[in-house]
């Protein structure tokens, strides 16, 4: 009986060609898959809520809602169009040595013992800060020369009137502690510290949160005199009055307001204070906001409208 040969089978290569295919696109999709959320991850930005116009971060921070950035970082990413615009220039001679804190930059007068002026900027993402108010006042470590004391104040009749609010450093621990400065503060009646200057800084805040970032320039106006009132035995100058500027730079039509405060009991809403930034610069001899293009500097400064801003009653 002749046996049959058996028949070779064939390798199902169809098969196994099909399975290689496979593994080999889903290892494909896995690698661009990756790959895509590399780019994206590096091209991320965090835009700082400005309106058109406004600034953008030099880098991306992520989603600030799944990582937490702190207001420092977030305000040193800032590209500002306009640099140092919260630094007034000066066209009168006074003692001056130029300090920069972390919340705020002053000019400070060794011979007052208060400062020439103090400018900050405010972003509306500083605002909800949780840092409490610190209320440690203390001597300027970086000013040269003698500086006022608590006891300058102590049964003085007048308060430690803050220039920079301690109100809007509660995004960061140090600039609080700053704003505790005796080089950030002059003597006010306790009628203007606790009254219209108290409003027109909350009145500020306010601005910032609507507008998204505002520059703030105050400080005192001291009258020329061989009869300048002092108190404490550092002889620290009385202002006679106290001015404020405020600027919104970063919006599509920039505005800009002044205020000028008798250093007294002010009753009246803030806005019966506002004056335009030329007549402030003309009691002050300060030369605001000079960073700024000719045109909106001119612009800004030369006139104002209580219509342009947002205001709160008066409590």
């Amino acid at each position: 009986m002749v046996k049959r040969k058996k028949k070779k089978t064939r390798p199902r290569s169809g098969f196994k060609s099909l399975v290689l295919i496979f593994l080999f696109a889903v290892f494909v999709s896995f690698v661009l898959y990756g790959v895509l959320q590399i780019m994206q991850y590096q091209k991320t930005e965090t835009v700082i809520d400005m309106p058109q116009g406004g600034m953008k971060t030099d880098k991306g921070v992520g989603n600030v809602s799944s990582k937490r950035v702190s207001a420092y970082e977030t305000k040193k990413a800032i590209k500002h169009p306009y640099k140092n615009i919260e630094v007034p220039r000066s066209v009168s001679k006074k003692k001056e040595q130029l300090i920069r804190h972390k919340g705020y930059t002053v000019s400070y007068n060794s011979e007052w013992k208060i400062p020439n002026w103090v400018g900050y900027e405010l972003l509306r993402s500083e605002l909800d800060g949780g840092v409490k108010r610190d209320d440690n006042f203390v001597p300027d470590p970086q000013v040269k020369g003698k500086s006022a004391g608590n006891a300058d104040y102590r049964r003085s009749g007048f308060d430690r009137g803050h220039m920079a609010p301690a109100a809007d450093m509660t995004w960061d621990k140090q600039a609080m502690q700053e704003s505790f400065y005796f080089s950030n503060i002059c003597p006010q009646n306790p009628n203007l510290n606790s009254g219209a200057w108290r409003l027109l800084e909350e009145q500020i805040r306010l601005w910032a949160k609507k507008d998204s970032a505002v520059i703030v320039v105050c400080g005192p106006i001291v009258k020329p005199s061989r009869k300048q009132k002092k108190i404490g035995k550092s002889g620290v100058v009385v202002p006679s009055s106290f001015f404020k500027v405020v600027l919104v730079p970063y919006d599509d039509r920039p505005r800009g307001i002044g205020f000028i405060f008798k250093n007294s009991d002010t009753s009246k809403p803030i806005n019966s204070f506002a004056v335009s930034i030329d007549s402030v610069e003309s009691v002050t001899g300060l030369d605001f906001f000079a960073t700024l293009p000719d045109d909106i500097e001119k612009q800004v400064e030369s006139s104002f409208s209580l219509d342009d801003w947002s205001w709160r009653k008066s409590r």
